[in-house]
C-alpha cells in the first residue's frame, strides 16, 4: 500500500542571486524542478513523496524526488549550475535526509492534512550556499 505525503523544505536566507531547485529523477534522466532565484529571503519547496511498506516495518519513501538506498533516503536541492544557472560560480547540492518520519507522524499528517516541513540554513560558513548533507539536521515537523 502506498500513501502520498506532502513535504516542504524551507531554505532559510540563502545567498542572493543563486538559483535553487528540487532534483527530480536520477542520472542523465534527472532535471531540476521548482527553480527559484534567491533574493536573500527564505525559499520554499513542496513535493509529494510516496510512502510504502506496512507496519510494523519502517516507512520507505518513493517518487521522483527521492534519492538513495532504502533506509537512507534523501532529497537533493540543486544549487547554481546544478540548477541550470550559467552565470554563477556555485555548483553545489544540498542533501536533505528523509529520516525520523515514523508511522505515528504519517498517521497524524494524514488525519489532519498537515505537511511535513524541515527548515535548513541556506548560507554556509564560507558565505556561499549550504551544501552536502544538512548537519545538524533538525528533522521533519508537522505544520499547516
Amino acid at each position: 500500500m502506498q500513501h502520498d505525503q506532502t513535504f516542504r523544505v524551507v531554505l532559510e536566507k540563502p545567498p542572493a542571486g543563486v538559483d535553487y531547485g528540487v532534483r527530480m529523477g536520477r542520472g542523465a534522466e534527472s532535471e531540476t524542478a521548482q527553480k527559484q532565484r534567491s533574493k536573500g529571503k527564505d525559499l520554499r519547496f513542496e513535493f509529494t513523496v510516496g510512502i510504502t511498506a506496512s507496519k510494523p516495518a519502517a516507512p520507505d519513501f518513493r517518487g521522483p524526488v527521492v534519492q538513495g538506498p532504502v533506509g537512507q533516503r534523501f532529497v537533493y536541492i540543486d544549487i547554481g549550475t546544478y540548477a541550470g544557472q550559467t552565470d554563477t560560480p556555485w555548483s553545489r547540492r544540498l542533501k536533505i535526509p528523509l529520516i525520523g518520519v515514523t508511522w505515528d507522524v504519517i498517521d497524524r499528517a494524514s488525519a489532519t492534512q498537515m505537511v511535513l516541513e524541515t527548515r535548513v540554513p541556506g548560507t554556509a560558513r564560507d558565505g556561499g550556499p549550504t551544501c552536502a548533507t544538512v548537519k545538524p539536521f533538525g528533522g521533519w515537523k508537522l505544520v499547516l
